[in-house]
């Protein structure tokens, strides 16, 4: 009897646990977005994968979120404050866990000296190589771009995060480099990166 009791408990656990696991996967990346949308620079760190954040170093990882955000050249605002993401498959590689989570995710840069139609080609294709998309539009009266983007976010649990969701923003040119030596070639292939 009593081990019956236990199978059925071990199926039940078992049945329950990756459903626990996409509701807090579904909650961090709400939070993560959210920190992001209102500039929260320090609730996004924490919920930066802690290889990222160890690499600059807390302080100029706020740092650099902030320039980011805002410099001497423009000032980017993400325009949607709620967003609907598509999660991949949860995936157990080597003992930890991972998702890839994309969504919509435009963007408004507002730039600080007016533009000219020579310089506002060039931010165009700057804009378009950093934030990897084509959907790049000049408004000359806003003297800002619209960029429309696909974000990307790689969430990964394991021992470094104590088992609890922290993610790689791909949108970002640096985590993505970091990302190629974090996640070694088994795993990025096995996540189609």
């Amino acid at each position: 009897m009593n081990s019956k009791f236990s199978i059925i408990l071990l199926l039940l656990v078992s049945y329950f646990s990756p459903a626990q696991t996409i509701e807090q996967l579904k909650a961090e990346t709400k939070k993560i977005y959210d920190a992001n949308y209102t500039m929260d620079f320090d609730g996004v760190a924490n919920l930066t994968y802690p290889a990222i954040v160890e690499h600059f170093g807390r302080t100029k990882f706020l740092d650099k979120l902030d320039n980011d955000y805002q410099n001497e050249k423009y000032r980017m605002r993400i325009q949607l404050e709620k967003m609907v993401f598509q999660y991949g498959e949860i995936q157990k590689i080597e003992g930890k866990m991972y998702c890839i989570i994309s969504y919509r995710n435009p963007a408004r840069y507002f730039y600080e000296t007016k533009l000219d139609s020579n310089t506002s080609l060039i931010e165009a294709n700057f804009l378009r190589e950093k934030d990897q998309t084509k959907d790049v539009t000049f408004e000359p009266k806003r003297n800002s771009f619209n960029v429309r983007r696909i974000s990307k976010l790689i969430a990964i649990a394991d021992a470094t995060t104590k088992n609890e969701w922290k993610f790689m923003n791909m949108d970002d040119v640096e985590q993505r480099t970091l990302s190629k030596n974090i996640l070694d070639d088994a795993v990025k292939k096995q996540l189609g990166l």
